[in-house]
């Protein structure tokens, strides 16, 4: 068992602007080599939350996941963010965990979200999808799918959720309070990384990134509507001793997830 440190990044992002973003978020994360096991972007953190898929997407081999296999290699860490990307003529806001030996592991957002006529221009996920890193097995999320639990249930089968935002800072107090009900339910970490400023639509977000603990305590945050980078540790001794002094999960109900 080891422990993990995982970095938050919070930023404004540059509207519709692809090459600006990878090099603000490629200076603020150049000291952390050596220093974190993983970093944590906001959702669509190359364009902002953008309607305009089919002109903005980019494809798997295209510039933006060069630039992340070539930046996890250089930091020596995973990185999670997510992109608009096409594929086989659809539109994904499809999650992207990279690791520095160049491997890309990918999940494609299933919960879109309909108020912003998301579901118009991008075509849902089915996949469920839990990675291993540096021994942890972690849940990647995005977004709206924070307001879905039985799609984030824990099956015995993860230990930490990373959820990458563009949340509106006048749902703030949904984004604080769903995260913390995912720790505590799943008995898990879980990561929130939301951007700041206001985006192209005139849409204000505060960020509010957070790590909570597996008993629902905040264990590290960014200031609220501040640009900020923050690293911090996730006890593994202390996340499979909790389970194991109150394992919750055996009195679980059992169902299917039919996607």
């Amino acid at each position: 068992m080891r422990d993990l440190k995982i970095t938050l990044v919070q930023r404004m992002l540059h509207w519709e602007d692809a090459a600006a973003n990878r090099s603000q978020f490629q200076e603020v994360m150049a000291p952390l080599r050596g220093a974190t096991d993983l970093i944590v972007l906001p959702e669509m953190f190359t364009t902002g939350f953008s309607m305009r898929s089919i002109e903005l997407a980019e494809t798997m081999d295209g510039a933006t996941v060069r630039w992340m296999r070539e930046q996890a290699r250089a930091l020596d860490a995973a990185l999670y963010g997510s992109v608009i990307i096409q594929e086989a003529g659809e539109c994904y806001n499809r999650g992207l965990f990279v690791t520095p030996e160049g491997r890309v592991a990918t999940y494609d957002k299933r919960h879109l979200f309909r108020f912003a006529n998301e579901t118009e221009h991008y075509s849902a996920g089915r996949e469920r999808v839990v990675v291993e890193w540096r021994g942890w097995r972690i849940l990647l999320q995005i977004c709206f799918d924070l307001r879905f639990p039985v799609f984030a249930r824990n099956r015995g089968d993860y230990d930490a959720i990373l959820y990458v935002a563009n949340w509106p800072e006048a749902r703030r107090f949904p984004w604080s309070q769903l995260l913390i009900a995912r720790a505590i339910e799943n008995q898990c970490y879980v990561a929130g990384v939301n951007r700041v400023g206001m985006d192209g639509k005139g849409i204000h977000y505060s960020g509010d990134s957070v790590v909570i603990d597996p008993r629902g305590a905040a264990q590290t945050a960014v200031e609220p509507s501040l640009e900020g980078v923050l690293t911090t540790t996730l006890d593994r001794a202390g996340l499979e001793d909790f389970r194991a002094k109150f394992p919750v999960a055996l009195e679980a109900d059992d169902f299917d997830l039919r996607l």
